[in-house]
């Protein structure tokens, strides 16, 4: 047992266990990850470490020179790497300074310069990485002659040009590589600003689409219900009034309801198949036609309003969009005569005309007492009229509604574009 009183087992326990092959590269190549990421989070440890060591080699090569420097020479040689711990934060005046140490060296002690000096290659890498462009080509431009006329042999001249260039050549590549990884940043940054706009927009379409949906799935509601309902309602009513006197009658009216009340749960259950469950066959069923519209007038007459209705002959063929609204603004007209007007008659008229569906309903009823905008909670109690107006914007047109002429009545107007 040794001297801290663990056995040897224990201690063994202790180190980290790992499997060969795949095991040992995974976790390798994970601390060398992570040693990465600790390095490039201290570049200016890096650059004190890296000024250290071209520090050490220019002192080093004072001091195994054949002559015998003053101490000086030591200071001058160190002092050419003093300044890169900042070579990222200001490359040119890096450059200079060291380049300004490096002629002194040059003049004063000229065999004491190292065969590679680390601290140039580093100054003039990072200028050409980092320089603006008149920093680096003027320090080109300055090196190239400088070895030229400094250099004391053809070989120290060609390695003092390569050295010079090839540093300012490695430089430019991570200048373009940087600038490269910069540029699909910002791409990648903005497709992935896109994307998300795209996906906000592709959002707001689909509650627009279902806000859109849930308001026609409640005008069709409220103009099969509103009319259905007010000639049940109102025959309902007349009922108990003819039935002792002229049976015929009552029956007809007993006729009728059964009729509106059929013909109610059809177009009921057409708009509500569209809110069964996914994967369930909804109900389909054509969309009503101008045709239909007789049934609609045979039903108010028979509610006690003599309505004559004019449409055009023959029936022309219309969108399915306009010739739906069309019937449902009509209908809706003529559900307001029966509950609101008081009236005895009324008239229908659908024209055809340049390319335009003209609609009229006039009644002889009190009239709303003054002017009724589309769309406003008077006369008609407000949902009918604006469900008109929503109906004809939806088509590209327009209605408008308000007392017929010379202020007698009732009139709903609506004008339907056909292209």
């Amino acid at each position: 047992m040794p001297e801290g009183g663990y056995p040897l087992v224990s201690w063994a326990a202790r180190l980290p266990v790992t499997g060969g092959g795949a095991g040992t590269a995974v976790e390798s190549a994970h601390w060398q990850g992570r040693l990465i990421r600790s390095v490039a989070a201290r570049p200016f440890l890096v650059d004190c470490v890296l000024a250290s060591v071209a520090g050490a080699i220019s002192v080093w090569a004072v001091f195994f020179d054949a002559r015998t420097w003053p101490a000086w020479t030591f200071v001058l040689a160190a002092a050419t790497a003093a300044p890169l711990p900042w070579r990222r934060r200001a490359p040119f005046t890096v450059f200079l300074l060291s380049s300004l140490f490096s002629l002194g060296m040059s003049l004063f002690a000229h065999s004491a310069q190292p065969q590679i000096m680390l601290h140039a290659i580093l100054a003039g890498y990072t200028l050409a990485d980092r320089g603006r462009e008149w920093q680096r080509w003027l320090s080109l431009a300055v090196l190239v002659p400088y070895n030229v006329f400094g250099t004391h042999s053809p070989n120290g001249l060609i390695f003092s040009e390569l050295t010079a260039v090839g540093s300012f050549i490695l430089g430019s590549i991570a200048r373009q590589l940087r600038t490269q990884a910069e540029t699909e940043k910002r791409r990648a940054h903005e497709a992935g600003a896109r994307a998300v706009s795209e996906a906000a927009r592709a959002v707001s379409e689909a509650a627009r689409a279902v806000a859109e949906e849930r308001a026609r799935i409640a005008r069709e509601m409220h103009d099969i219900l509103a009319h259905a309902v007010s000639l049940m309602v109102i025959t309902a009513e007349a009922g108990p009034l003819v039935v002792h006197r002229d049976p015929e009658k009552a029956i007809r009216a007993f006729d009728t309801i059964a009729d509106s009340g059929r013909d109610a749960m059809v177009q009921l259950r057409r708009v509500l198949g569209v809110l069964k469950e996914d994967g369930a066959a909804p109900q389909l069923a054509p969309q009503p036609k101008l045709p239909e519209l007789a049934a609609v007038a045979e039903r108010v007459r028979a509610a006690g309003v003599r309505v004559e209705l004019a449409l055009p002959e023959p029936a022309p063929a219309l969108p399915a969009d306009v010739e739906a609204a069309a019937y449902r603004i009509v209908q809706e007209a003529l559900t307001n005569v029966l509950k609101h007007s008081g009236a005895d008659r009324a008239e229908v008229a659908v024209v055809e005309r340049a390319e335009r569906l003209e609609l009229t309903v006039q009644d002889n009823g009190r009239g709303p007492g003054g002017t009724a905008a589309v769309g406003t909670a008077g006369w008609s109690g407000g949902r009918g009229l604006l469900g008109i107006r929503e109906r004809a914007a939806a088509c590209g047109g327009r209605a408008e509604a308000g007392p017929g002429p010379g202020g007698q009545g009732f009139r709903v107007r609506a004008d339907l574009p056909l292209v």
